[in-house]
């Protein structure tokens, strides 16, 4: 069964293979997510490119976004049968672009099309179907807005909601600015798992440390963090021993890079650039002692030709110094 206690929320252009593999060095338990991937992406792109992982990613799960529920169905499986521990429908981006295509969080409008889909998904594959969505969308923005969608998407056979705690406005305004200007109405989720205590509610938006996450995990089942592990990814490092109750010592910064380190060099050996990786652990030494130099080493040096592992060792000095 999967734990949603913990869990980094999906990102697009941020949680790729590579930043789960590294924060998979600094948390064993935390739940990941992959970014969004289009159904159509699953069924007719380069697997190995658009949707696969590594085992180490374990306990990690596979978002789709889409509206067609035998494309969904089928994609679904793709993910099941590629490894992954969870298949997450995405009714929680706000993008033009995506509205245009009919998926995100303009799918909330039509809660028995988002049900047939999670019906059909959870019909194809053996493991758990999750959805994840806002508070509400433009004028839909009460709670009994949101409880009504719930209880639609339930009856598909959904029992896992993670609810991003904001509503979105789906004109007018950018995904970036959807993830600041719409209120948190955290005590909405809340609701919803006083009302539907059969269900499980993973609540998203806003949490910045893990002095937060258990305040709110007073209220539901789960917590999503999302840009605040991006920024910050060694504040999973007391996730396990704090929610998960696991004694092993967390490895210090520097024993992340070190295990990082043949891990990079084994994609360097396929023709990865070093700045695709390295992108993701600029934020490892935020808040600590010379992390403007780490983060301007590899900045300025893991885009140049031929860069190696060196460039990371270089850096490594240079906190020293």
């Amino acid at each position: 069964m999967i734990n949603h206690r913990i869990s980094v929320a999906p990102m697009m252009d941020r949680t790729d293979r590579h930043e789960r593999y590294f924060l998979r060095l600094i948390s064993r338990r935390a739940l990941l997510y992959t970014e969004m991937v289009t159904s159509d992406a699953v069924l007719y792109g380069n697997a190995e490119r658009v949707y696969a992982f590594d085992p180490v990613e374990h306990p990690v799960a596979l978002q789709l976004g889409g509206s067609d529920p035998v494309a969904l169905a089928e994609a679904a499986t793709c993910g099941a049968e590629m490894g992954y521990d969870e298949i997450n429908l995405n009714i929680g981006c706000p993008s033009a672009r995506v509205s245009v295509a009919r998926f995100g969080a303009c799918l909330m409008a039509d809660p028995v099309l988002v049900a047939s889909c999670t019906r059909a998904m959870s019909d194809a594959v053996d493991i758990p179907v999750t959805v994840k969505t806002r508070i509400g969308i433009d004028d839909h923005e009460s709670y009994e807005d949101l409880s009504e969608f719930v209880s639609r998407v339930a009856e598909g056979g959904c029992r896992t909601f993670i609810i991003h705690a904001r509503k979105a406005i789906l004109s007018g305004i950018s995904p970036k600015e959807n993830r600041t200007i719409p209120p948190l109405k955290y005590e909405f989720v809340y609701r919803l798992k006083n009302d539907f205590p059969g269900l499980e509610i993973v609540l998203n938006g806003g949490v910045l440390s893990l002095d937060a996450a258990a305040q709110h995990l007073v209220h539901v089942d789960g917590v999503m963090i999302g840009r605040a592990a991006y920024k910050d990814p060694y504040l999973l490092a007391d996730v396990d021993r704090r929610f998960y109750c696991d004694p092993s010592l967390p490895r210090s910064r520097h024993q992340v890079i070190d295990a990082l380190k043949p891990y990079i060099a084994q994609w360097l050996k396929k023709g990865m650039h070093l700045s695709c990786i390295t992108r993701h652990v600029l934020g490892l030494f935020h808040g600590q002692p010379n992390s403007r130099v780490w983060r301007r080493h590899l900045g300025e040096n893991a885009c140049r030709p031929g860069a190696d592992v060196a460039v990371i060792e270089a850096a490594m000095n240079a906190l020293m110094i």
